[in-house]
């Protein structure tokens, strides 16, 4: 018999879910802590140790390139692992698949021996980043679901800023086994405290007669396709950025520093943006924040000139972009949480994930095909212009999102 949505959820009662104090929630965001420092610093550590054992460039991107698709990979296959099994067993299972082959790396430096432990990982990161964020919504309650979603942020944000360089860095001084086993020990250390968790959720969904919502004619599909591609064109992005903005900006710390301060602004944006819709209701900050990613990337545009580049302005759009995409992270996640029916927020969490990382991917190589054409700074600004070709969808949602928050409006939306 196929295990009911509270067993689904890992739901163990009906009491109400807590705040962002909560016992749970705190688990959960020191086990987010624990995985994303093992993934953060072997985004940049795994392509380098295969490049000790004398891979080309293309086999170095092949490392980060083949984690990437296994996360993806195993997202498109997620309505199928939470038919079987608990947020919370998905959780631990995916911290361990991440932690335990990343002991494995030291063996070898060969491209394959790489390639197979990375794509293991990529596996148990995408099983990771499903679960945590659906359990925001399980472990929170509505009314605090919006500065939990900032701090769930916080928690996979800060270890890009501080362990990807980190990482780097104790690689060169330390050694690459010293980084491998730290890394895995913080994931596999994160599975009991995943294991701890109690699963308590909203509660029953309620009884009576609900009030539909603005959009409630269009499809479930159609209601979760608005946020999920104003995330996808804003991924996109940012996975040209990060990509290829050292080679626009070529003074020394320039690139660091730009990619540092979006990092931070990021994490700014969507602890912010949290308090915001906590406060003021979701979907406010859809439009603000598609502009400040269309304006920060053209930003981006703008200061990849040649001989060198212009670093302050570089250093600006990235504040500006990171802010806008943090709020518009927040804003996305709330809204597609809102629009899926009691027990659908695993498949929202799955499709928001799959938003974030494919557009991350779709990006990167999108920049690469086109810059030959365009340049770096002409392929930035096209990604701006396409940034902008999507404000309608935003607006259009925000309208949505405060007609379902006007008296006599029900509060959850359409299902998928």
């Amino acid at each position: 018999m196929a295990p009911s949505t509270a067993q689904r959820t890992g739901r163990t009662d009906t009491t109400p879910a807590a705040g962002v104090l909560g016992r749970d929630f705190l688990l959960l965001l020191a086990a987010t802590l624990g995985t994303f420092s093992n993934y953060a610093p072997l985004l940049s550590v795994a392509p380098l140790w295969s490049a000790e054992g004398g891979t080309g460039n293309t086999g170095v991107g092949a490392a980060t390139g083949v984690t990437m698709a296994t996360t993806v990979g195993v997202q498109l296959f997620m309505r199928r692992l939470l038919a079987r099994f608990t947020l919370r067993r998905i959780l631990v299972l995916g911290a361990l698949l991440l932690g335990l082959p990343t002991f494995a790396y030291p063996v070898s430096a060969g491209l394959g021996w790489v390639l197979a432990i990375s794509a293991v990982r990529g596996v148990g990161f995408g099983m990771v980043a499903v679960a945590g964020s659906a359990l925001v919504a399980e472990l929170v309650a509505p009314g605090s679901r919006g500065r939990a979603v900032g701090w769930y942020g916080i928690a996979v944000g800060l270890p890009q800023v501080v362990c990807l360089p980190l990482g780097v860095w104790a690689a060169g001084h330390l050694g690459f086994t010293a980084v491998f086993v730290a890394a895995g020990a913080l994931s596999v250390l994160a599975a009991p405290l995943a294991a701890a968790i109690t699963v308590r959720g909203d509660g029953a969904a309620p009884r009576g007669p609900r009030v539909a919502p603005a959009d409630a004619g269009r499809s479930g599909a159609t209601g979760l396709s608005g946020p999920f591609t104003l995330l996808v064109v804003a991924a996109c992005a940012l996975g040209g950025v990060t990509s290829f903005l050292p080679l626009a900006l070529t003074r020394p710390s320039a690139a660091p520093l730009a990619l540092f301060l979006l990092s931070a602004a990021v994490i700014a944006g969507r602890w912010g943006a949290g308090v915001v819709n906590d406060r003021i209701g979701l979907g406010r900050l859809l439009v603000p924040g598609v502009l400040a990613c269309a304006v920060g990337m053209g930003g981006f545009g703008a200061a990849a000139v040649p001989e060198g580049g212009a670093p302050v302005l570089a250093a600006v759009a990235a504040v500006v972009y990171g802010a806008g995409f943090g709020a518009l992270q927040n804003d996305t996640l709330l809204v597609m949480f809102r629009r899926a029916r009691p027990g659908g927020h695993g498949k929202a969490s799955t499709l928001w994930n799959m938003a974030y990382d494919g557009g991350t991917g779709i990006g990167s190589l999108a920049v690469g095909l086109f810059s030959p054409l365009l340049g770096v700074g002409g392929s930035f600004t096209a990604a701006a212009v396409l940034v902008l070709l999507v404000t309608h969808l935003a607006v259009r949602d925000a309208r949505t999102e405060r007609a379902v928050a006007a008296p006599g409006a029900g509060q959850e939306g359409e299902g998928f």
